[in-house]
């Protein structure tokens, strides 16, 4: 006699099995279904079956050397197979560094997190609503109501705009989407805006801030700011789902979305960022009080995940030359099933 856990069991199978036929692309439900391999080269190989292009996987285990894994191609048109070391564009992974370059720079208070966006850039006072109540620490923690540019339906896509003025164009003049702190929206806008602010008080770049502070340190060779550092042939090709043609050339500059890595140099950063050998003590603390310690990131060909998993001590970067369609359910669901191969791994 079936016992009424198992029963119980049995019914929420079926029914998520009846869920992912009704309302999950079929595509991705079989990607979801298929039986988990032993492997995580197994698991990488079988995800370019599902309209993805290429995958590169890097995992770092605590006290282990780390494992890349690849399957599918780096370049389709010329058949080049996908590089494990090859470069990326890690698009909003790039928030991770300027939040780190952020906390160095309240640590040495020449910047506060509760100084105002007008306080800051005053140019900017009449030309976003609230400036004057917005303070650095809600444009960190995405809670500033300024619209993000990339949803205004004129957003250049096909051409996007040579500097960063160019990108802030789309968020002035506009209502706010929101008071000041009192819910949470992703903007790209933030962190453009969190750029400018870095410069300004720098005298300089942020970009070359963060060389200083963080890759340097953390020897983090191959690692960039922007796509004119780089040898475009050393770079990954990029594709979306219904536009033919490859997009690493496309250069999106903002600050938060613009660079560029090999998943080795995100995987070392991100140890870095979790383990406390990045910030000293200070800080990390200003750091945790203000954003995340993972990223996800998004751009027209590029589809990336960057997590570190305490329980398992393991930093897991996935990189997908894929976007569009059904892509990114087929980039988590992907990476969720390498999680648990992991894990499997450990129990075994």
């Amino acid at each position: 006699m079936n016992s009424p856990r198992l029963i119980i069991k049995i019914v929420i199978s079926i029914t998520a099995m009846i869920c992912i036929s009704i309302f999950t692309p079929w595509l991705a439900g079989c990607a979801y279904l298929t039986p988990l391999p032993k492997t995580v080269q197994e698991q990488v190989s079988d995800a370019i079956h599902y309209d993805i292009d290429g995958i590169i996987v890097y995992v770092d285990k605590n006290g282990a050397k780390p494992e890349f894994y690849s399957a599918g191609w780096k370049n389709k048109e010329n058949k080049i197979p996908a590089d494990p070391y090859a470069l990326f564009k890690i698009a909003s992974i790039s928030k991770l560094y300027i939040a780190a370059a952020t906390a160095k720079l309240v640590s040495t208070k020449q910047l506060s997190l509760d100084g105002t966006l007008a306080d800051y850039l005053p140019e900017l006072a009449g030309r976003i609503e609230n400036a004057e109540k917005i303070t650095l620490r809600m444009l960190l923690q995405h809670r500033s109501g300024i619209p993000n540019f990339i949803d205004d339906p004129k957003f250049p896509w096909e051409n996007l705009p040579a500097e960063t003025k160019g990108f802030l164009t789309f968020s002035l003049d506009k209502p706010a989407d929101f008071q000041p702190d009192s819910r949470y929206r992703y903007s790209n806008t933030n962190y453009l805006l969190i750029g400018n602010i870095l410069d300004k008080t720098l005298g300089y770049s942020h970009h070359q801030y963060i060389q200083n502070e963080i890759l340097a340190p953390l020897k983090l060779i191959h690692t960039y700011s922007l796509l004119s550092e780089v040898n475009v042939d050393s770079l990954t090709s990029g594709y979306h789902i219904g536009y033919n043609g490859d997009l690493k050339e496309q250069n999106f500059v903002s600050p938060g979305g613009s660079m560029i890595a090999t998943a080795q140099d995100v995987g070392i950063f991100l140890r870095a960022l979790n383990d406390g050998s990045l910030l000293n003590s200070n800080e990390q603390a200003i750091y945790s009080s203000s954003y995340v310690y993972e990223h996800t990131g998004l751009l027209g060909g590029y589809s990336s995940i960057a997590r570190y998993h305490k329980d398992i001590d393991t930093v897991v970067i996935q990189f997908v030359n894929t976007s569009g369609g059904n892509s990114w359910m087929i980039c988590e669901i992907t990476y969720n099933r390498i999680l648990k191969i992991l894990h499997n791994q450990i129990d075994l």
